[in-house]
């Protein structure tokens, strides 16, 4: 739609690259043109716009095939108009010159016209063929709607150009689009059950291999904890050989050495007795010599004193016989003589009075 803006009693349009604008003002054409911007009065201006861009006309239609099936057909046709001057002479594109709106809809009617031109050809060809010819041969539909939409002279009298057609899909009913898709559905199932089966056998194969790969890991395990069993207890028979043998080298060692000590102290008791026996031996002699001169000299010394003694008067003698018996006595702290402990005592001195003779 053009943009059109007012100002006072004028008219201003402003329009597009894609549009085709007519201004008509008493029966005659004042401008007309692609992307024209001018002022009009709208009270004696009539304009009509035509858009020459390219338009999708989407279409969905049903069909019959040769063995009456309902199929439905879904395409595109791409148009445009080619001749603006043509198409509007035709067809009402007329707009509101205050407003700039479309006063009719030309291009619904274009529309209609066109799906029913592309139809025809359409429905011709599918009725010829079976469903599932009429379903794998879309190029050969494509290519009559296209032919019969390139050679329509009605198009080229309201100065539209058809650009391409293209059917997307030819499609049948649900429940015989199911019935279709079931041999092939079925069939891509057994390939998948097969790759399932497949899979499931070499996961068991797998298994297995790694059931006996355990298993031999063990077998391998158990035999060489057997061997070192073996290699332990042979060890452990071999260690208490050798603690034997050492403990009877040992008890060897230490007999000889017990002997050879025994033998060493028997010869040093030995060696210690005959010396002490020599020093008791040495020390009896020395003794007995000791003694033997000792007597001699005091069995001298006695008979030299008893020789000094017989010498000596008897007063004498009585007097030192006191003396020696003075050094004899104990210590007296206190004597009390009495007449007759002296008369006593100078009895024993004195000895028995000598006889008078008278």
């Amino acid at each position: 739609m053009a943009d059109v803006t007012k100002r006072l009693f004028l008219r201003h349009l402003r329009g597009t690259p894609t549009t085709w604008v007519r201004l008509t003002v008493g029966g005659r054409v004042r401008r007309e043109g692609v992307g024209l911007s001018f002022w009009y009065r709208p009270l004696h201006a009539v304009l009509s716009e035509v858009p020459v861009d390219d338009r999708e006309l989407p279409l969905l239609f049903h069909a019959r095939t040769g063995d009456f099936a309902d199929i439905t057909v879904q395409a595109t046709v791409t148009y445009r108009v080619a001749d603006p001057a043509l198409a509007a002479g035709r067809l009402d594109f007329s707009v509101d010159p205050r407003t700039g709106r479309a006063r009719s809809r030309p291009l619904d009617q274009v529309a209609t016209l066109l799906a029913e031109l592309a139809q025809q050809p359409a429905l011709d060809l599918l009725a010829r063929v079976p469903l599932a010819e009429a379903l794998t041969t879309i190029a050969p539909v494509r290519e009559a709607v296209s032919a019969a939409l390139r050679d329509e002279p009605r198009l080229a009298d309201v100065g539209v150009a058809v650009v391409s057609a293209r059917v997307v899909a030819v499609r049948p009913e649900p429940e015989l689009e199911r019935a279709l898709q079931t041999p092939t559905r079925e069939a891509v199932q057994v390939q998948a059950d097969r790759a399932t089966y497949a899979r499931r056998a070499q996961a068991v194969e797998q298994e297995r291999s790694i059931a006996e790969n355990e298993l031999q890991n063990k077998i391998e395990l158990a035999r060489r904890e057997q061997q070192l069993v073996e290699q332990h207890g042979a060890n452990t028979r071999r260690r208490a050989e050798l603690d034997a043998a050492a403990e009877l080298a040992t008890a060897h060692g230490k007999a000889e050495r017990e002997k050879v000590a025994n033998a060493a102290a028997a010869e040093r008791a030995r060696v210690l007795a005959t010396a002490e026996a020599e020093k008791e031996r040495a020390l009896a002699a020395a003794k007995a010599d000791t003694v033997r001169a000792v007597g001699a000299a005091e069995a001298e010394a006695e008979a030299a004193k008893l020789a000094a003694y017989a010498a000596l008067p008897p007063e004498v003698l009585r007097a030192l016989t006191v003396r020696e018996l003075a050094g004899r006595l104990p210590q007296i702290g206190q004597l009390t003589v009495t007449p007759d402990m002296l008369s006593d005592l100078l009895g024993r001195l004195t000895g028995p009075a000598p006889a008078v003779d008278r």
